[in-house]
């Protein structure tokens, strides 16, 4: 049987520990990889740092990890996209509730991931570009896409501006990226805020408008240039991006805002018991935050809702993304793996050092170890 090795969460707070893993076996729709690159996300971080606030249903020894791409070595019943040697790129849900938690970690060497959350990778892609996509693409298409948040129409080939807008709150992040491409393919004006060293970058991506998020006018700014526009929806992307995206939302008529990302970091609870003082204090400012958050959104009538990536699996999201649009996008060129790859190291034992590094702040790059 072929030896695989993982790199393993085995307590709270621990760096990860690269040890044997059981080779899995796929299961009816699955398929497993020879993983050759992953790429790691905040996800990951709260976990190892925060494990007793968010995902205490996954049990440890853990095997974390979303982005993966690689090679189909093996494919279940009933799998019909796929075949034995071809180059894929996947959404691993292994830390998702209901999943097998350790076969479906995407940190080791032959992950299993489901045929439905996974899309071919372009001749001309290195595997390492396409490692930036999974998480970030399906967190950025449940937020617009999904009923239960922004609920936009769906990208087709060609589509017809709409002349409605769409305003994306982080625009160089990774979500923010795939949401700008996202919202331009379905037929959105996007307007998007990121420091000014990455404007270009989001024009590229087909943004008409950026602003600097850190001008203290930019919530006015971008209201006065969306008046007259038909907003449609508001994402927030990135730590303590929500008020000023309800704020935004209020200002230029938006009912509903998805929000991507917690309002204060986990990263400093690192080593700290639910009775730390640090824990109790932030765990206070949060929940005051959301409270009060939520209610300025009832005052003004705006619906603002968490977005939980994985949840396309669940409805038509997930199906419109990676088996109708991402193939076809990817291989014309039409949508591009963005925000760009930046490589820390090869081998699992990298992947601790892609997290820290991760931890300390990366800006406009995904962080991706090679295996």
């Amino acid at each position: 049987m072929t030896a695989n090795s993982a790199a393993w969460l085995d307590r709270p707070f621990a760096d990860l520990a690269v040890r044997a893993a059981p080779y899995p076996l796929p299961g009816p729709g699955e398929i497993v990889l020879r993983a050759r690159a992953v790429a790691v996300n905040p996800l990951d971080l709260v976990k190892q740092s925060a494990s007793t606030v968010m995902y205490r249903w996954l049990p440890l020894p853990a095997v974390l990890g979303e982005d993966v791409a690689g090679e189909v070595v093996e494919v279940g019943s009933g799998v019909s996209r796929f075949r034995i040697g071809d180059r894929v790129l996947a959404y691993a849900v292994g830390m998702e509730k209901g999943r097998n938690h350790q076969a479906e970690g995407g940190f080791q060497l032959f992950p299993v991931v489901l045929e439905s959350l996974a899309a071919p990778i372009p001749d001309d892609m290195a595997f390492e570009d396409a490692a930036v996509l999974p998480l970030a693409v399906s967190t950025a298409a449940s937020a617009l896409f999904q009923e239960d948040q922004l609920g936009l129409r769906h990208p087709v080939d060609g589509a017809a501006p709409l002349g409605q807008t769409v305003v994306v709150w982080g625009g160089s992040t990774s979500v923010g990226s795939n949401a700008i491409q996202l919202a331009v393919a379905a037929g959105y004006r996007v307007v998007t805020t990121a420091s000014p060293a990455r404007h270009g970058r989001a024009r590229a991506l087909g943004a008409s408008e950026v602003f600097d998020y850190r001008n203290p006018t930019v919530v006015a700014d971008v209201v006065r240039a969306l008046k007259g526009s038909d907003v449609v929806g508001v994402l927030a992307v990135g730590t303590g991006s929500a008020e000023p995206a309800v704020a935004l939302a209020a200002g230029a008529g938006a009912k509903r805002v998805a929000l991507a990302s917690p309002s204060v970091s986990f990263d400093a609870l690192r080593g700290r018991t639910p009775l730390h003082p640090d824990f109790l204090r932030l765990m206070a400012r949060l929940v005051a935050g959301n409270v009060a958050l939520q209610a300025r959104c009832r005052a003004r009538g705006i619906r603002a809702r968490f977005v939980w990536g994985s949840s396309l699996m669940h409805n038509e999201v997930g199906a419109m993304l990676w088996e109708s649009f991402l193939p076809d996008a990817l291989a014309s060129g039409r949508y591009v793996a963005s925000p760009t790859a930046r490589v820390v190291g090869s081998g699992l034992t990298q992947v601790q050092v892609a997290m820290d590094a991760l931890r300390d702040g990366v800006s406009a790059r995904k962080l991706v170890v090679l295996l």
